[in-house]
């Protein structure tokens, strides 16, 4: 779980942390960014915008600047401040000075903690912490976006808008895979109010962020849109826009313009050796906030479409040995039981390579496209099996809840028989013959460390299930789908292997065979 930033980090109490790393704008949190199933609701309309007040708009002056924009939006962003019962959390500790991370060494949480937890500088023993973020109104009637880990665990919320009032607030929904937020304001007062922009931009766009950096109230920072489709390791849907606009702490959850006052993205993380901007900053692109907003208005929920698929991207290696003239597509590892891929047909070694006519670029790609599809949608696929292209049709499933996966360990204690496949540099031994093993397959129980196999990361336990298509049970069959192989003048060949973490292909070089 996560806490939010603090405001502690102000003029001669920053503290900066050193090395490089990919921090969160509001508070710890690991970003898990998702593109989303279903789309805006008719009822909920975010996508109107509404002017400041006449006398506003009579102050302003004629500039060649953005002084004329941010007159215009600047009303609609809001700070953002919370209350939060520490004991609700977990894994949070408060922070020292020393800038340790509070997760355990190696988890995934590890690598996004910044100083961004920093907590006023209050006592270990202290149970309430607070912090802020940024964020912005989509409506009249005081409903406005933020990002998940500004708000999670709060105990209460507040916002205060740019004539310096404050207001309650209340969460109406998150998405922490997306780390997206929406809150509504409890008064019946209207705001001014921004909307999404309906088109993508472009890199080397103007973009204008504003938000309440440090706890400072709404400053405005402007740069070019830097590049789009970014993946920053936070999951399988990262599609992030960079942008070098300066952002710093306490801009997590405001907005990115483009020069019409529409948003573009969401703040929410920055790529930094020392904790302030060096000018790489991450948002969460407009279309995936439209959607997700949409559902969290509707339902204070997100539902995700879902295909029950386990896939890998196609490399070079693979292309090659599968007879692909581009290393393009996404490679089944396994299909899971009864899902709406296994019901379709799909099995594992399929390439899905179009999705309603539209090319699959890879794994990621493959999951975008799910994601921005409804539950139930028919969806149509084109998938190479067995050198030979097919064209299923699928319905798509919802979402099931996080799975836990398997961590089934291979022993090769046991053992009775051992064979080498001495151009691999592998010792294996049947399935049949090592304990735990699941008796399908053969498997590893030594890798010459300077062999081709280790190379490829072979393990001892792994299980090599099949090799070029064909079922394996003892180390013969491997060698015999080798030989057949390379005598048809393949390059690579494509071998099944389960691991400790999951069922995966590897292509394995036979010039080094």
């Amino acid at each position: 779980m996560t806490a939010p930033e603090s405001n502690a980090s102000r003029p001669g109490k920053t503290k900066i942390l050193t090395g490089r790393r990919l921090a969160l704008l509001g508070s710890v949190a690991v970003l898990g960014i998702a593109v989303l199933a279903g789309g805006v609701n008719g009822n909920f309309n975010i996508s109107a915008f509404a002017p400041t007040s006449a006398a506003q708009a009579a102050d302003v002056q004629p500039s060649t600047g953005f002084a004329d924009l941010v007159a215009r939006v600047k009303p609609a962003v809001i700070s953002v401040r919370v209350q939060i019962d520490q004991s609700g959390t977990t894994g949070m500790n408060s922070d020292d000075d020393s800038g340790n991370s509070p997760f355990p060494p190696g988890s995934p949480m590890e690598k996004f903690f910044q100083q961004f937890g920093q907590r006023n500088g209050m006592p270990h023993t202290k149970q309430v912490i607070t912090g802020e973020g940024s964020g912005f109104f989509i409506s009249a009637d005081g409903y406005a976006v933020t990002n998940n880990h500004v708000v999670d665990h709060a105990k209460t919320v507040q916002v205060k808008t740019d004539d310096g009032t404050t207001y309650k607030a209340h969460v109406i929904g998150t998405d922490p895979k997306t780390d997206l937020a929406l809150i509504k304001v409890d008064t019946d007062k209207t705001f001014a109010y921004v909307k999404f922009a309906d088109s993508s931009p472009r890199v080397g766009d103007w973009v204008i962020a504003v938000g309440n950096p440090f706890g400072l109230g709404g400053t405005v920072t402007a740069g070019i849109v830097s590049a789009r489709g970014r993946d920053i390791g936070s999951g399988p849907y990262d599609d992030y826009i960079q942008i070098d606009a300066p952002i710093n702490k306490g801009n997590s959850g405001g907005p990115a313009f483009n020069v019409e006052g529409n948003v573009i993205g969401v703040n929410t993380a920055i790529f930094s050796p020392s904790g302030g901007s060096v000018g790489i900053g991450f948002d969460i692109p407009s279309d995936t906030a439209k959607s997700v907003i949409a559902q969290l208005k509707e339902h204070g929920k997100v539902t995700r479409a879902w295909m029950g698929v386990q896939v890998q991207p196609v490399s070079a290696g693979i292309a090659e040995s599968l007879g692909l003239k581009k290393a393009q597509g996404a490679l089944v590892d396994e299909p899971q039981p009864n899902s709406p891929a296994a019901k379709a047909g799909i099995v594992a070694g399929d390439v899905i390579t179009e999705i309603n006519g539209t090319p699959v670029k890879d794994s990621r790609d493959l999951a975008r496209k799910i994601g921005n599809m409804a539950p139930q949608s028919s969806v149509k696929l084109t998938v190479l099996h067995s050198g030979e292209v097919k064209n299923l049709t699928m319905t798509l499933g919802t979402m099931p809840g996080e799975r836990t996966a398997s961590n089934e360990q291979q022993d090769d204690n046991g053992a009775q028989q051992q064979s080498a496949v001495p151009h691999l540099g592998l010792s294996l031994a049947p399935a049949t013959d090592v304990a735990g093993a699941g008796g399908k397959g053969v498997v590893v129980v030594g890798v010459n460390p300077d062999g081709p196999a280790a190379e490829q990361g072979f393990r001892a336990g792994d299980v090599i299930l099949d090799v070029g298509g064909k079922a394996v049970g003892k180390a013969a069959d491997v060698s015999k789908a080798l030989n057949e192989a390379k005598s048809s003048g393949k390059h690579a060949v494509l071998m099944r292997v389960k691991t400790a973490d999951a069922t995966r292909f590897i292509a394995v070089p036979l010039g080094k065979a």
